[in-house]
């Protein structure tokens, strides 16, 4: 794994090119690790995940599960791990290349913001090996792209392309594939330089939708909205924009 700051943007690339990318317990530890660091670096303001110019993440390394019998499945710290990944608060975007499957697609699915090249295709092979998805994939894929493609993608292993990803709202601009990470990377710019209390708190109200009642979304969202009246860079905002200039930001 590999990072690299540019303006208020960390992109990690995944490196374990031999193997496609498998994302080990090992690898996830690494994400997680990573993550929680730049979670509290005011230095930081979005994330960008990459495996390079042909392979997003091909999935779980099979060796690993190969390994694991049905007592150390269940008590694998793999289950963690994601759960920190899902905790980070600050936009996390994916710029895919080539293929995301299995934990790969299922990965991309705690993005915020996913671009794709044309030639990608996202997929959850696992039924064709005798598994099912495990890390989210049923269930955040389904409140993604809907019922009938989600579970034509589990039940038959079979991937869907760009546009078909793109068409169904898993997948936000699809590119060239030369132009993918620097388009995600202009993106990542964009949202960094956004007040970032009102970022973290967008992307809370967000990430909710899954998972409330329209009612009680409308409810919290207001409530985070009202929160932002008491920061400074709301009135920095409001101030910049009649005096027409670019805001200055201070994450206060």
């Amino acid at each position: 794994m590999a990072c690299d700051l540019t303006r208020r943007v960390l992109t990690i690339r995944f490196t374990h090119y031999q193997k496609r990318n498998a994302l080990t317990n090992d690898c996830l530890a690494e994400l997680a690790a990573v993550l929680e660091m730049v979670d509290g670096d005011d230095n930081i303001g979005a994330v960008v995940l990459t495996g390079g110019a042909h392979c997003f993440a091909a999935g779980a390394d099979l060796n690993e599960l190969a390994s694991q019998d049905a007592v150390a499945t269940w008590q694998n710290p793999r289950p963690q791990l994601w759960q920190r990944i899902d905790s980070f608060s600050k936009p996390l975007l994916a710029a895919v290349n080539g293929y995301a499957f299995g934990a790969g697609l299922e990965l991309v699915l705690l993005c915020d913001v996913v671009i794709a090249a044309e030639q990608t295709r996202f997929g959850l092979p696992e039924i064709t090996l005798g598994l099912m998805p495990g890390a989210g994939g049923t269930q955040r894929l389904s409140r993604t792209v809907g019922k009938s493609l989600a579970n034509q993608m589990v039940l038959t292993g079979m991937p869907i392309d760009a546009r078909q990803a793109c068409s169904a709202g898993l997948v936000s601009e699809v590119t060239l594939a030369a132009l993918t990470l620097e388009r995600t990377q202009q993106l990542a710019v964009v949202i960094a330089s956004r007040a970032p209390l009102a970022v973290k708190a967008a992307k809370q109200a967000l990430k909710q939708v899954p998972e409330l009642p329209l009612s009680q979304g409308l409810k919290q969202e207001r409530q985070l909205f009202s929160l932002l009246a008491a920061t400074q860079d709301r009135q920095e905002g409001i101030d910049a924009f009649f005096s027409k200039r670019t805001p200055k930001y201070q994450g206060n």
